[in-house]
């Protein structure tokens, strides 16, 4: 229970954050071009630091084995909310079937994660980050387009995310030991994430009227499916991790039952699809999961 205490304090801390974006972007001191530069920032900058700075320990063989166990029930966790969402929403909406799929692990979950688990879990649930990551550009660029073609090997490597998460794995295998200047500003860059990652999610919901953000069934569905009936069957799922691992269960559930990425907004700008469908699960997903989250975390320590 204390977890779950905890872990909605810091919602409402995130909420708080979504606040001041929601008030610069009503008051025209952050625009919408300004968002998506601060977005930009994020991806390329403060959230690839935060992973870099998770993998920035001594190497010993009860993390890697760590690392393995977490990688695999990531890969686990996502092809179950790939699974249930192609049920759910094939037919549907691709947008809907896109958002309900990939959760904001990296906006966040990581924070979150940070915040209740401690910088030890961030270590792990990089791994869920780089696999979302990965099969957001590949089967997620697919479920939109349904154009194969569109599948770019080289935007895959050239992902910021997969790099750092490259670059973190060399950082704990190889005996390297970075500067304290450089130690220093990796760790104050990675400490944004969470604050920035909010304040442009509070920008993004300025940008809907809030009638049509509460209004639309499909919305309704998106966020229950991901907030609620994929993390209950990750919960599950995630028996299948010894309980010794209790740490990388909950780093795991938490990027799983994170609300919808906000990716799925930047994709469907790209490909032109429904756009504002897309932010409207976004926003919706993200204020409901502050109720959401301490209850499946909740849930979940009662049964494990």
């Amino acid at each position: 229970m204390e977890m779950v205490a905890l872990l909605f304090r810091q919602n409402i801390t995130m909420f708080l954050y979504l606040m001041v974006g929601f008030f610069l972007f009503k008051k025209r001191l952050l625009t919408s071009q300004g968002s998506g530069e601060i977005g930009k920032m994020l991806l390329y900058i403060v959230m690839p630091m935060a992973i870099v700075r998770s993998y920035m320990k001594d190497f010993s063989l009860a993390m890697m084995t760590g690392l393995l166990v977490s990688f695999a029930a990531a890969l686990a966790a996502l092809l179950l909310a790939m699974a249930v969402s192609t049920l759910i929403f094939r037919k549907k909406s691709a947008i809907r079937q896109f958002g309900a799929s990939f959760s904001n692990a990296g906006f966040i979950g990581i924070p979150l994660v940070q915040m209740t688990l401690g910088e030890e879990a961030v270590f792990y649930v990089a791994s869920f980050v780089a696999i979302l990551n990965i099969l957001q550009w590949t089967y997620g660029v697919f479920i939109i387009t349904r154009d194969k073609s569109t599948i770019q090997g080289k935007k895959i490597a050239t992902n910021p995310i997969v790099i750092s998460f490259l670059a973190g794995m060399l950082l704990f295998f190889l005996p390297i030991q970075l500067p304290g200047i450089l130690t220093g500003m990796i760790g104050t860059l990675a400490s944004m994430n969470g604050p920035l990652a909010m304040i442009v999610l509070g920008a993004y919901l300025a940008q809907v009227p809030l009638r049509d953000l509460f209004t639309d069934r499909l919305t309704y569905l998106c966020a229950a499916v991901r907030l609620l009936l994929i993390p209950a069957l990750t919960v599950l799922l995630l028996f299948l991790v010894p309980a010794r691992y209790e740490t990388i269960r909950f780093a795991v559930l938490l990027a799983a039952a994170a609300p919808v990425g906000a990716n799925v907004a930047i994709f469907a700008q790209i490909y032109e699809k429904e756009y504002t469908d897309a932010v409207k699960d976004v926003c919706l997903s993200t204020v409901l999961s502050i109720l959401t989250l301490p209850l499946i975390v909740g849930l979940a320590g009662m049964l494990w």
